[in-house]
């Protein structure tokens, strides 16, 4: 037999082991480790029982100090300081705030928020588990403390306990916890009017009666309560009930004030919420839908040197901190106001619109650091007791011609250039969408045309019928976003009016500062960690606790980029011609500035907006509570943006340069020790009328524009050029009409200059067609 046919036995080397002695012994620990788990599992389940109980009982003694009263009795009020920290105001609650019962409460009131915040209140054990695993799911997705959901009795420990919107997993276990031990220990009615009386429903109401009394305290069905015996929370009606418990979630973005189509949204969606859960029949819920908002929204008295900006920043402390901790830490909040231009800004407004009375127009002045984004001057109204409105803040007005410059900004990124030739006539365009059956209709004021402008002079005497043709062209969705960037925080509508600033919903001077101020940094937003919701202006420096020294929060500044540095220099440029002679020459002051006039349909609003080196302001005059027109109010003629507003602004920032240039001599004399200069009083730097008294600029007859200006240099800004001198003024304005209803803009002037006979020099140095608005 061959080798080859011997049966053959595999021998095995030391490298090659047996498969099968290798199977046996894999399988043993897949064994051990699934019983180890088994064993684990619950061991681990009974430590976190456990640790949850001993996490119960530890906060447990914390309860007796939820209650509300106990609370009231060891609060502090917080402080507010300027910029430069001088006493500015003491941040209270209502001081006549009284702690309601629960059958003081109405039960629409209390069936409201039980819809919209915890609809199984009755039901749950004061916590929310789906909640607490969502909470908990998107903290670890994020990395951080991101959000939080809770049930009734959840948000009432975490506003005890003064937290903020932001805490560790940790913080929100314990509030479980405590609230878990809550409903042990207090009854539903107890959780819910405790609740009620310790939660912030914005415009200074802290607590259900102190916002029935803010809301619903002036209404006419509802005068005489207020009082121990006639709570005003007993005779809240359910939509009255559904608008409060609709504000608790957002305060400012449900403030009826300031934001009334969000506030009905969220008012009629409470009402929807009770209607489902049977809290409501269907007929009480149609007729409250159809109730109108509250209008005469009286909140507590502030305790403040400048009401109207006090009011406004205390809403982002609560939004930053809370509450309770806002207005009843004990903080040392340093603002970015400065008295003494405050001061300024309040006294320019008094020196030219004093003279009206007190059912003249009103005016709003809203000035903000350049390089920072503070606000350093807000005046909101004349009289915080009477008005709490803040006009600053709160009010929407349509901005007028005060649009051009973000037109011209968005038309020369397009490509068209300050010297590209425009049709100066009565221009009807097809309103987008109505199949050529609606106009559009431009008319320049008293129907005076150039025939022919080139892009840059349009701006400079607010020619309508130009920058109609340039906005739709260029592209109204496109401006109406980038008018947003800029800095508005409200939705700025696509329609083809909004090229004539007659906007859907109207612009606050706050946000027209603001979006202004993004040109003077360069196409630059500029806001900051402290600010206003949604990247708006800074209101807060630093926090700190009072008598500490350490931080608890400190503003940081952001930039975002949102036009180029080059365009936002040519559209800065094309302003400052505006002011040496244009339409808003009683705004020049001898110094640089660049802005811009505005003027509604039938002079109902009128605005001058623009900025110094060191500040943007703007300034709106109207009447607060209607579009009245006002056609007579400037000595007889109307009041156009290159009026009253310009001068207000002119008053301001020469009184504003004063201090300054006084601080800086104060400075320079205590560094060298030597003795300061007397002090300048900046009214005397202000003629009697408002009007400059050593500005470089003739302005005359209570007109606009009108004869021919001496306006001094206008200086130069980061290399911008400088504004030309001794152009000849145009006068007049325009108004754009049709069937879309758009406002138009208008500065009328008796004594327009006569057209050329050839079209002006690219970028409007020369006298213009006397077609300008303004």
């Amino acid at each position: 037999m061959s080798d080859e046919d011997q049966p053959h036995t595999p021998t095995l080397s030391p490298d090659e082991p047996l498969l099968v002695p290798d199977v046996a012994p894999a399988a043993k620990p897949k064994v051990k480790k699934r019983r180890l788990l088994l064993l684990l599992i619950p061991l681990a389940f009974l430590a976190a029982v456990s640790t949850l109980f001993g996490m119960m009982m530890a906060v447990a003694s914390d309860l007796p100090e939820l209650e509300s009263a106990k609370e009231f009795q060891t609060a502090r009020n917080s402080l507010l300081f300027d910029t430069n920290g001088k006493p500015l105001g003491v941040l209270t609650t209502d001081q006549d705030r009284v702690l309601v019962s629960y059958g003081q409460i109405s039960s629409f009131m209390r069936n409201a928020i039980i819809a919209i915040e915890d609809k199984r209140f009755y039901e749950n054990s004061g916590v929310d588990l789906r909640g607490i695993g969502r909470a908990f799911y998107q903290d670890i997705v994020h990395g951080g403390s991101v959000q939080g959901g809770s049930t009734i009795a959840q948000q009432f420990v975490k506003n005890a306990l003064q937290a903020q919107n932001k805490r560790t997993i940790f913080e929100k276990l314990k509030e479980s916890a405590l609230a878990y031990h809550l409903t042990r220990k207090w009854s539903k009615q107890k959780i819910l009017t405790e609740y009620l009386n310790s939660i912030y429903f914005g415009n200074g109401a802290y607590g259900v009666e102190s916002a029935a009394r803010v809301y619903f305290g002036h209404d006419p069905n509802h005068l005489g309560c207020g009082t121990r015996a006639r709570p005003c929370a007993a005779e809240l009606t359910a939509p009255e009930a559904a608008l409060i418990a609709g504000i608790v979630a957002n305060p400012s973005a449900f403030d009826p004030l300031a934001h009334p189509l969000a506030a009905k949204r969220r008012r009629d969606l409470v009402l929807k919420q009770m209607l489902l859960q049977g809290y409501i029949s269907q007929g009480e819920y149609s007729n409250g839908i159809e109730q109108t908002l509250p209008t005469n929204i009286v909140p507590p008295s502030v305790d403040s040197k400048a009401p109207y900006f006090t009011t406004w920043v205390s809403q982002q402390l609560v939004e930053h901190f809370g509450a309770r901790k806002a207005l009843e830490g004990g903080l040392s909040v340093k603002t970015t106001l400065d008295l003494d231009l405050q001061r300024a800004a309040a006294k320019a407004i008094q020196d030219n619109l004093g003279g009206l009375g007190p059912n003249g127009p009103a005016a709003a002045l809203v000035a903000i650091d350049n390089q920072t984004g503070e606000v350093r001057a807000l005046v909101g109204g004349t009289d915080y007791r009477t008005q709490p409105f803040n006009l600053a803040t709160q009010g929407q007005r349509q901005p007028g011609s005060t649009v051009k410059p973000f037109i011209l900004a968005q038309a020369l990124k397009k490509g068209y250039g300050l010297g590209s030739i425009w049709e100066s006539r009565k221009r009807v365009f097809d309103v987008p969408g109505s199949g050529g059956q609606e106009k559009f209709v431009v008319n320049n004021f008293d129907n005076a045309y150039a025939g022919a402008r080139d892009l840059g002079s349009a701006l400079t005497y607010s020619d309508n019928a130009v920058f109609a043709a340039v906005g739709i062209a260029t592209g109204t969705k496109r401006i109406a976003h980038f008018i947003e960037r800029m800095g508005v925080r409200t939705p700025v509508s696509s329609n083809p009016a909004m090229t004539l600033g007659a906007f859907k919903q109207g612009v606050s001077a706050l946000d027209w500062a603001h979006a202004y101020e993004s040109f003077a940094a360069d196409g630059n937003r500029v806001w900051g960690s402290l600010g206003a919701p949604d990247q708006g202006p800074v209101g807060i420096e630093e926090v700190r606790p009072i008598g500490s020294q350490k931080v608890i929060a400190r503003d940081k500044i952001y930039r975002t980029r949102v036009l180029s540095p080059d365009i936002a220099q040519l559209t800065t440029q094309q302003m400052e011609t505006v002011v040496a002679h244009g339409t808003g020459t009683r705004a020049a002051y001898g110094g640089f500035a660049a802005g811009k006039t505005g003027t509604t349909e039938n002079f109902g609003d009128a605005w001058f907006a623009g900025f110094t080196d060191r500040w943007t302001i703007a300034v709106w005059v109207g009447y607060p509570n209607s579009n009245k027109p006002m056609l007579t109010e400037f000595g007889g003629q109307p009041v156009a943006g290159g009026t009253y507003p310009a001068q207000i602004w002119h008053d301001f920032v020469v009184q504003a340069n004063a201090i300054y240039k006084e601080r800086a001599a104060a400075a320079a004399a205590k560094k060298n020790g030597t003795t300061p200069p007397p002090s300048v009083d900046p009214s005397t730097l202000v003629g009697a009328s408002g009007a400059p008294a050593t500005s470089g600029t003739v302005t005359g007859g209570g007109t606009t524009g009108a004869g021919t200006t001496g306006a001094g240099t206008g200086g130069h800004k980061k290399g911008g050029g400088t504004s030309p001198a001794g152009g000849t003024g145009g006068g007049g304005g325009s108004t754009g009409t049709g069937k879309t209803g758009a406002g138009g803009n208008a500065t009328p002037a008796p004594a327009p200059a006569p057209a050329p006979s050839t079209p002006p020099a690219a970028g409007g140095d020369s006298g213009g067609a006397a077609a300008p608005s303004g």
